[in-house]
């Protein structure tokens, strides 16, 4: 059978090449991009410091990559043109003038609705789109991932200093956006139509401005026939980006194929879950996870290791496992992103130097 298809999305932060300040130059920055080859490579984000990019949706893991590092090269070329950079980071590092909303009125509403965004605290995250057959097919694999989430947000946990502190954690950007009204696990859904009235009923209550804003961290998608991932902070290579993404593929396969044969989501706790989240937050791949199946807490490589175990099949049906083998390898042996922006700190860089490391990274 043809592999699930998978799509990603990145946001990224722009950057002063030398201090690592953001810059609110995003039209800029697509203009020059549009200007120099195929329209609306770069998207404007919520923040005029922020951009974003989209690839194809691919089967073929090698022509993602490939995707990714064009998308990555264009917008850093583009960003080069108007004298900043494009920096791989889930968080806004250090403290600048705080950033104005992009131009579309929806941006607007946002910014207007929900104060928090006037504060500083810009994210970038990496949204995985995986194809599905239909709707309520999203929204059944969508039960069946809960428990597995927090796993994948540990390893992508990219964002430990914002605003020039050192948080705490290791993806800071999870933590932000909890702000928003409907964000963190999705909630279990009987079927598609019970997701549809939710949502409809949380627009109509005018908590939500419209469905986009549905932020959990797994959803179907509005526009096109997948289930979104949106628990990954961005990643500052594209080799970490392809690992979350075949990781997610993985495991929305084995969900599907769960989902399929009759099985019911797992029993999990919903506070059990959110505790979960916050503890692959907080400690990334350099602690404990909590395992939602027993209560206890187990080293974080552990964890993944149970992960990596649970999709195996699907993974080697894809042609996968090789390849995401060895980029845990890598990551295990260098540590997690977040660690590694620490170590930068505590030999005595700086942030901007941190800024500068992972500018450094965005073509690998």
């Amino acid at each position: 059978m043809e592999p699930l298809t998978v799509g990603v999305e990145e946001e990224f932060l722009l950057a002063d090449p030398s201090t690592g300040e953001a810059m609110p130059v995003a039209e800029e920055v697509i203009a020059a991009d549009a200007a120099a080859g195929p329209a609306e490579r770069l998207k404007p984000e919520t923040s005029r410091s922020v951009i974003e990019t989209a690839t194809e949706p691919h089967s073929d893991l090698r022509l993602l990559a490939e995707d990714l590092r064009s998308l990555r090269s264009a917008a850093a070329a583009a960003a080069e043109t108007v004298g900043c950079a494009v920096v791989p980071a889930a968080t806004e590092l250090l403290p600048a003038a705080p950033s104005p909303p992009t131009g579309g009125a929806r941006y607007r509403r946002i910014y207007e609705k929900y104060g928090a965004l006037r504060f500083g605290h810009m994210t970038c995250g990496m949204h995985i789109h995986i194809g599905m057959p239909d709707r309520e097919h999203a929204v059944r694999v969508s039960n069946h991932l809960r428990p597995w989430l927090p796993g994948l947000q540990a390893l992508a946990g990219n964002s430990p200093f914002s605003l020039g502190q050192d948080t705490g954690y290791s993806s800071f950007r999870s933590v932000w956006w909890g702000y928003m009204p409907v964000a963190g696990p999705a909630p279990l859904f009987a079927d598609a139509p019970a997701y549809d009235a939710l949502l409809d009923g949380l627009v109509a209550s005018g908590v939500i401005l419209d469905r986009k804003m549905a932020y959990w961290f797994a959803r179907p998608s509005e526009f096109v026939p997948t289930i979104e991932m949106r628990v990954a902070d961005v990643c500052p290579t594209g080799d970490t980006a392809v690992l979350l993404a075949a990781l997610t593929r993985g495991l929305v396969a084995t969900c599907l194929e769960e989902s399929e044969a009759g099985a019911a989501p797992p029993p999990v706790s919903d506070q059990l879950l959110a505790a979960a989240h916050w503890q692959a937050a907080r400690y990334g791949m350099e602690g404990d996870a909590l395992d939602v199946f027993t209560g206890h807490p187990v080293p974080a490589w552990s964890w993944t290791e149970k992960l990596l175990k649970h999709v195996t099949p699907a993974l080697a049906d894809a042609g996968d496992l090789a390849l995401v083998t060895g980029l845990l390898a890598e990551l295990r042996e260098n540590g997690s992103w977040a660690a590694r922006q620490r170590r930068i700190v505590s030999s005595g860089g700086s942030l901007a130097d941190v800024a500068a490391y992972l500018h450094s990274h965005l073509l690998k």
